[in-house]
């Protein structure tokens, strides 16, 4: 008998159709604990799984249909029941943008009574974010950090970086290159945490015509199968937090249970014991929330 909470009208037929893999305990009648495997970020404990808000906010990175799919799925109410789901099952952070939705869906899920942190990804101005919805944490945009280091104007970067420390939040970088995180550690920035995607998707048609000799389509979402361990031996190298994202390659990697649990465990075993992942989830056909907190849970708990 299942014991999975629905979620969204799950339908049956797909919550009873997993095989067995790291969610089978969930449909084994066994019990679930709320609690999930925890990490430091300065002063604060953050859930070694963090929801990821790209699904909510139509950013598939895999075709216009789906951005438009979920968009239409991400009212905010679905985004606030999905955020309060993140919460029951274990889940006490929350990675988003700093956008004027984003914000309006985190002071909604506060006023509702939810407790989710706030890591905030920015743009521009981290005093905005900071000020609008009170993060513990902001970092600077991935993909503008690769260009930025591709232009050797990295000095821009850490002018953020600066102005984001007076905020009082704590401080981070996100990048798609281990040689950005490389190249902060080189020069011992004031940082606190870096974000890594595990795949270096915001590679140059230059650098992928250098890579396969031929450019495919679209060029510019190239997910290669040992990109994840390059940026987990940097991550493993750095005595500050990393926060590991896109570890399902935008869903690529989301095909069956099987696959999903290859790489949250191989995403954990690469990862060292004090940092996290970040997963979106799209929880319109089934409750991708619970599973993945279950195989966090089952992957995470790790202490050496």
């Amino acid at each position: 008998m299942h014991t999975r909470r629905r979620f969204l009208q799950i339908p049956a037929g797909i919550a009873g159709a997993l095989p067995l893999t790291a969610v089978d305990a969930l449909a084994s009648g066994a019990p679930e604990t709320e609690t999930l495997p925890r990490a430091k970020l300065g002063k604060y404990q953050i859930s070694r799984l963090i929801l990821g808000s790209n699904p909510f906010y139509g950013y598939s990175h895999a075709s216009r249909l789906l951005d438009q799919h979920m968009r239409e799925w991400g009212t905010q109410a679905n985004v606030c029941a999905a955020l309060e789901e993140a919460q029951r099952n274990g889940i006490n952070t929350f990675q988003t943008n700093g956008d004027e939705r984003a914000v309006a869906d985190v002071a909604r899920h506060r006023e509702r009574g939810g407790s989710l942190q706030v890591i905030a990804l920015v743009r521009a101005k981290p005093e905005d974010a900071v000020r609008n919805m009170r993060p513990i944490a902001v970092a600077h945009h991935g993909e503008l950090t690769d260009v930025a280091f591709r232009e050797q104007k990295m000095e821009d970067v850490r002018e953020f970086t600066s102005r984001a420390r007076q905020t009082g939040a704590l401080v981070g970088v996100s990048t798609h290159k281990p040689e950005v995180i490389e190249y902060i550690e080189e020069r011992d920035w004031d940082v606190d945490f870096y974000m890594g995607c595990v795949y270096n998707r915001t590679r140059t048609p230059d650098e992928i015509r250098q890579l396969l000799g031929q450019i495919p389509l679209p060029a510019n979402e190239l997910y290669l199968e040992k990109d994840p361990e390059h940026m987990f031996a940097v991550m493993r190298q750095t005595r500050k937090t990393c926060l590991a994202f896109k570890i399902l390659a935008a869903g690529r990697a989301a095909g069956s249970p099987a696959s999903l649990d290859a790489a949250f465990q191989t995403a954990f075993a690469g990862i060292k014991p004090g940092d996290c992942v970040i997963v979106g989830a799209y929880p319109r056909f089934k409750n991708e929330i619970e599973e993945n907190a279950h195989r966090a849970r089952v992957y995470g708990a790790r202490t050496s």
